[in-house]
């Protein structure tokens, strides 16, 4: 009988601390602050009156991604103020998610569901606070809860459905979304990684070749994880951008 050694599942998912309080988590988290600041306080540094080159106009590409294929897509132009915050978000996020496939690293901070769950919750209070602030407690509260065009007889069961879901599903949703995307992509990683590593070092040599199976299958999901990382960057900023603009102009 063949046997295959494997770590507990409790070792891919959870990092001791760097120092108390601390673990990998925390840095990545921290990382992706700095990396993301520093490209664009370098950006800025570089004359305004030459042509972008370098890190500037790899900046003003990010840029303008937020503002064309977010903002100007959910929001129109009212929303352009809204373009540093969403930014910001995308940039966090996408950092956040890429260590999943570098070494050392090797988990995504958004797989951890405290950081994710902390977005949302962020997201919430401020599409929430927004929309009070343009339309008054009573207007912000009447609009969601009141979808116009609804005949009066449904409302009973309207209303309760759309206080779960815009005032507390929509938070959980958002953070689950991203959450869990990341964990199951972390997840699969470790186990062909693992899967591979076992097999090439298994004792019996026939066992050798077949390594090469889930070694493969390793690097199709590690670039795949490129993709999603973004992907998911982008899902969360977009709804984002729904949801305040949502809030903003209920009528749209």
């Amino acid at each position: 009988m063949i046997a295959l050694d494997f770590p507990e599942i409790n070792s891919i998912l959870r990092w001791k601390d760097i120092f108390p309080g601390f673990n990998k988590i925390a840095l990545i988290a921290v990382l992706a602050v700095v990396i993301s600041t520093l490209i664009f306080l370098l950006a800025v540094r570089q004359d305004h009156k030459e042509a972008p080159r370098g890190i500037r106009n790899f900046a003003e590409t990010i840029v303008e991604f937020i503002e064309n294929g977010v903002v100007m897509q959910t929001m129109g132009k009212d929303g352009l103020a809204w373009t540093p915050f969403l930014l910001t978000m995308f940039m966090f996020i996408y950092l956040c998610n890429v260590p999943g496939i570098i070494p050392f690293f090797q988990m995504p901070a958004t797989a951890r569901m405290a950081v994710p769950l902390f977005l949302a919750l962020m997201v919430w209070v401020i599409y929430n606070v927004t929309g009070i602030k343009h339309q008054g407690v009573g207007g912000y509260f009447k609009s969601t809860l009141f979808p116009p065009g609804v005949p009066k007889a449904l409302y009973i069961l309207v209303t309760p459905i759309e206080f779960i879901s815009a005032i507390i599903v929509r938070p959980f949703s958002l953070a689950v979304r991203l959450f869990a995307n990341m964990m199951a992509g972390h997840i699969l990683l470790v186990t062909f990684a693992l899967l591979s590593e076992a097999l090439f070092q298994a004792k019996d040599k026939v066992l050798i070749p077949v390594g090469i199976l889930p070694f493969f299958m390793l690097i199709f999901l590690t670039s795949f994880e490129v993709l999603v990382a973004f992907l998911q960057a982008y899902i969360f900023a977009m709804l984002t951008a729904v949801y305040i603009g949502g809030a903003t102009h209920p009528e749209h």
